[in-house]
């Protein structure tokens, strides 16, 4: 099976940084998980519907790679994960705030289309 390789090499334009950064069918519903509180790949698992582990673990393991999450590991049996924001990742959840603002007054204005 063949994987869909991230296009981050050799970008100069930040948009598209930023834009290949959060793509992933998973990744905002995580960061809104973990800004609620939620911590563990378990939690991730019952707050988002019909997400795969392999997946999820995938999008999750990228996106400390990218800095918008911190991975702590605990040596207890059994094995515990935990992840939160970093900084970049909290300014991320700001911005994700800004964007369901503006998702808002699409809906607005596709009611008053309809």
């Amino acid at each position: 099976m063949q994987t869909k390789e991230r296009s981050t090499e050799n970008k100069i334009c930040p948009l598209e940084i930023a834009v290949n950064t959060i793509s992933g069918k998973w990744k905002i519903p995580i960061v809104w998980q973990i800004n609620e509180g939620k911590k563990r790949p378990s939690e991730f698992l019952k707050g988002i519907a019909k997400v795969d582990r392999r997946v999820l673990n995938l999008q999750l393991n990228e996106m400390v790679e990218d800095g918008i999450l911190i991975k702590q590991s605990f040596n207890e049996l059994p094995p515990r994960v935990e992840y939160s924001l970093t900084e970049t990742g909290k300014q991320l959840v700001e911005i994700l705030w800004k964007l369901n603002d503006w998702g808002k007054i699409l809906v607005s204005e596709n009611k008053a289309v309809i």
